[in-house]
């Protein structure tokens, strides 16, 4: 059972400190996870490793499927949470097992959530091993220097979208205002193009498992021929599963206040880090 406690203290000139508490009575810990996609708030007394076990695979290991979930701070969405409802619900089950997931939100938000709140970032493969992504400031002047980008959007809206925009400019075009398209906040991940990046009309593309290379040939050399367009929608739809050996730099995160980043390691080190996750992709 998780209870927040709030305590106003009226401190000198009439001024009221509010602290709030995240106290867990019982011997498991609770965590709130936002998964996407779908776009979801969940409690959880399951740890991040097997929270992404039991989404990948089910509670019996008969579901198989990807899941891409960060971890939240809750001290600063408890204005976002039912905290009855969340007391009554996540708690041990009859058996003292733990309690895997209890929703507490479904509707718009990753828009809701300050970028503050959002902790590390985790990757499971539909074998059910998980990776940790850190999340750090995003270094601008380290951007790579190629002429065309592949952004997988992810939430709120899931478009496969190529841009000659580098992630932060393409970021703030989609979450300031500034053009006809505005998301409040924006989850997107970057993808390899290897030699189209430079060259969509004659580079090699023997290394990308993208089933229609052809199509995103088309995609991109209409941007590099249209003069004054700045992205191209490549597919409307993202189907749910993510190739993550095609992960190029990493996750971006952020809105008009700001972005965070959570780079993805290269190969090699992966394969030394995460030896399971690595496999498994």
């Amino acid at each position: 059972m998780t209870i927040f406690i709030s305590r106003t203290h009226k401190m000198q000139g009439e001024v009221s400190l509010t602290i709030t508490e995240f106290v867990n009575p019982g011997h498991m810990k609770n965590y709130i996870y936002l998964t996407t996609p779908p776009e979801a708030l969940i409690a959880s007394m399951l740890p991040p490793k097997d929270f992404g076990n039991y989404l990948s695979r089910g509670t019996k290991n008969r579901n198989r499927g990807e899941a891409i979930f960060f971890q939240i701070d809750p001290y600063q969405i408890e204005g976002m949470i039912d905290i009855r409802y969340l007391e009554s619900r996540c708690k041990p089950k009859p058996d003292g097992s733990p309690k895997s997931s209890v929703y507490l939100s479904v509707y718009r938000v990753l828009e809701r959530v300050p970028l503050s709140a959002f902790m590390n970032l985790y990757l499971t493969t539909e074998n059910g091993f998980t990776l940790e992504l850190k999340k750090m400031p995003y270094n601008k002047p380290r951007e790579k220097e190629t002429r065309i980008h592949l952004y997988q959007e992810l939430c709120p809206v899931t478009p496969l979208v190529a841009s000659i925009l580098p992630p932060a400019a393409f970021m703030k075009k989609l979450t300031d205002g500034s053009s006809p398209i505005v998301l409040p906040k924006l989850l997107f991940v970057d993808l390899k193009l290897g030699e189209l990046a430079n060259n969509p009309v004659s580079g090699s593309g023997e290394n990308l498992p993208y089933h229609n290379l052809g199509h995103l040939r088309d995609c991109l050399e209409i941007l590099e021929d249209e003069e004054g367009k700045d992205m191209k929608t490549v597919l409307r739809f993202f189907y749910g599963s993510l190739l993550f050996r095609t992960i190029e730099d990493g996750f971006f995160l952020g809105g008009a206040d700001g972005m965070i980043y959570y780079p993805y390691p290269e190969l090699l080190e992966l394969e030394m880090i995460n030896y399971d996750f690595f496999r498994s992709i």
